[in-house]
């Protein structure tokens, strides 16, 4: 089945001022929607980053899909990789580790291979869990993912959220996601403040929610000896710490003095990263990433590496769509060493290009979706309507540092700060 045009759509959705290591989100997160059109009327959905380095990409291959077999995903690899060769573009946010060529080429080639395969899907009538082997689980998991965050965006009025600057604030904010959504796992977004607070967050929430699963991720904004320091005082609590210090070499001075697992979506972010972290035990668990790991394929022989070498595998997300929702729960579906609850900013949104009804949230899972392919439909009125917020908002790239300076003159990314 060949593809007849590829049309590629930037779409900007509502984000509240949520706080990391690198600033404040911006009123707006960028997202970029693909639409397959094949033979016989099919259309397979994409959806990826949205900012316009990495759009500039994916237009540079648009070109050369048409009249390439949706089924002929090593020979859409190999396009990709021609038409990118040299090709570098950066993690302008820092948040999610290194870049290189090889990044980059996944990254996008990520994007067409989750609509070619949702393309498959539609042509033969299957879900896409089924063209990736079969389910493991019916259901995909995922845990509450807190973040402090002000109460407004400059100029604006207060979010239904308010203010979360507090450990009283954050317990308020998870009962709200576990109320809504059945989350039975939670995550804090650290790195914006002390130790001290952040350690007294993680205690009042396992006060309030005694025997959830817990996490907190400060984007290396420790060094190892306040990491090794943080760990020991978390140890009874913590499921996994993710990223307590920057790189494969300080992560490792730190797993060797805890138990506690470490976890990266930023040391280790592409193959070439796997020899050096898994030699120096650097990490208990690898959050994958199909939008940059190299699509939903890549991501599972990534599993199998992980088991091969006792690494646990969970899942990262940034803040996405219904389309990205979909892709990860059919992928987290069929790869079976995905046993720690995955990522999501799902809460955190109020929009969506996609139908509602085919992503419900059920004691904090989502269920697979029967329909063929990702099991997703477009709704054209939300998709212009978004499309007109990127239009309109004028934001062409992440920037949270900058934003930040809004708030706070003088800030500085918290890298290794503490």
């Amino acid at each position: 089945m060949r593809i007849r045009e590829v049309v590629l759509t930037p779409v900007a959705f509502a984000d509240p001022p949520l706080l990391n290591v690198m600033g404040v989100h911006e009123p707006f997160a960028l997202r970029g929607i693909v639409r397959m059109k094949c033979e016989d009327g099919v259309v397979g959905l994409g959806e990826s980053y949205g900012d316009r380095a990495f759009l500039d990409q994916v237009r540079t291959v648009l070109p050369r899909l048409s009249g390439h077999d949706v089924f002929d995903l090593p020979g859409l690899r190999r396009l990709v990789v021609e038409e990118l060769a040299g090709t570098v573009l950066s993690d302008e946010h820092g948040l999610i580790g290194g870049y290189s060529m090889r990044k980059t080429v996944a990254s996008v080639y990520s994007l067409f291979e989750v609509a070619c395969l949702d393309a498959q899907g539609r042509a033969v009538g299957r879900p896409v869990v089924d063209l990736l082997g079969g389910r493991a689980r019916d259901a995909v998991e995922f845990s509450a993912y807190l973040f402090y965050k002000y109460g407004a965006h400059k100029g604006a009025r207060e979010d239904s959220w308010g203010p979360v600057l507090t450990p009283e604030a954050l317990v308020r904010s998870a009962r709200r996601m576990i109320d809504a959504y059945g989350f039975r796992s939670l995550k804090l977004k650290g790195g914006v403040f002390e130790p001290a607070q952040e350690i007294e967050a993680i205690h009042a929430l396992a006060e309030a929610f005694g025997g959830l699963p817990l996490r907190i991720d400060p984007n290396a904004a420790w060094t190892p000896g306040t990491a090794v320091r943080v760990a020991d005082e978390l140890q009874d609590v913590l499921e996994y710490l993710e990223d307590p210090t920057p790189g494969i070499e300080g992560m490792a001075q730190v797993a060797a003095q805890t138990p506690v697992p470490l976890a990266t979506n930023m040391c280790v972010v592409d193959i070439g990263d796997i020899e050096a972290a898994f030699r120096a035990r650097a990490i208990g668990v690898l959050l994958s990433d199909h939008h940059f790991w190299g699509g939903l394929r890549d991501t599972q022989a990534l599993s199998i590496t992980c088991e091969s070498f006792g690494v646990g595998l969970s899942m990262h997300s940034n803040s996405h769509l219904g389309i990205s929702l979909a892709a990860m729960v059919h992928v987290a579906s069929a790869t079976p060493q995905l046993t720690y609850a995955c990522d999501t900013h799902w809460p955190w949104k109020n929009e969506d290009v996609i139908v509602p009804g085919a992503l419900e949230f059920r004691e904090g899972a989502v269920a697979v979706p029967d329909g063929p392919g990702l099991g997703v439909e477009i709704d054209e009125d939300a998709l212009a309507r978004l499309h007109e917020n990127y239009v309109r908002c004028g934001l062409t790239k992440r920037n949270d540092s900058a934003y930040m300076r809004q708030y706070v003159e003088d800030f500085t990314p918290h890298t290794a700060r503490w």
